[in-house]
């Protein structure tokens, strides 16, 4: 995947028409792979450009808020000597400051093209829970199919809470364990009894069989959708 620096659009030749080259080539890609309906890591990538941009233009003072989550330490000194080198010449800033409106203008619609794909394949998602779900279901298994493949991958999942003074947040964690064939006698539920008889260390797991009806890339789309998907489902039954 083609992939922007973190500061693109003030390093290097500070040029309305280079820095619009570069961004649209790099747009073409990610349309590109939105086209064949591959969302990660494409979307999420995006997604933290187009708010880098929004920071900087509101805080075009303030670099540690400018740029808050992919710095590093040398990463900051080289934006640093970067920004002081233009802060004052009036005609880059406003260069600046045309690079970011038209990228902003330009990065919207193919983030709402990935929202809508993502929408879309998360109402094509059914989660069932395998038989009895414990009382704190956090952890425990998921079997993904995709479309109608018989083969089915199975992951086990624990689901961690994040809180700050204002709300609390939830991600999930995955490993990827087996896979298993769908037939009339390997059902869902054989498997679940298989997982509690071989891994002992979970004896009363919570277990989910997630099913798409269209088949779509696996590792770009439904896993990382049907991650969230069950992150909310979890969370809206707990």
């Amino acid at each position: 995947m083609k992939s922007l620096g973190i500061n693109w659009f003030i390093e290097g030749s500070i040029d309305f028409e280079y820095k619009k080259y570069i961004l649209l080539d790099y747009l073409q890609e990610i349309n590109r792979h939105f086209d064949k309906s591959k969302l990660y890591p494409n979307l999420t990538d995006l997604i933290f450009h187009f708010n880098n941009l929004l920071y900087f233009k509101k805080n075009k003072s303030m670099l540690q808020q400018a740029f808050p989550q992919r710095l590093t330490k040398a990463d900051l000194e080289a934006v640093k000597l970067t920004y002081q080198k233009i802060v004052d010449d009036d005609s880059t800033m406003q260069q600046i400051e045309q690079i970011i409106a038209y990228a902003l203008q330009k990065m919207d619609p193919a983030i709402q093209t990935g929202k809508e794909i993502y929408d879309f394949v998360e109402s094509r998602l059914n989660i069932d829970p395998i038989g009895i779900v414990p009382l704190l279901p956090y952890h425990g298994y998921f079997s993904l199919r995709n479309g109608m493949e018989r083969t089915n991958f199975i992951y086990e999942y624990q689901i961690t809470i994040f809180e700050n003074k204002d709300d609390k947040y939830r991600g999930i964690n995955i490993n990827f364990i087996d896979t298993w064939e769908q037939s009339i006698t390997n059902t869902p539920e054989a498997v679940k009894l298989d997982l509690i008889r071989r891994n002992k260390y979970l004896p009363n797991p919570a277990v989910y069989y997630v099913q798409s009806d269209i088949t779509f890339p696996l590792e770009q789309t439904l896993l990382p959708v049907a991650k969230r998907s069950l992150v909310k489902y979890i969370s809206s039954a707990a």
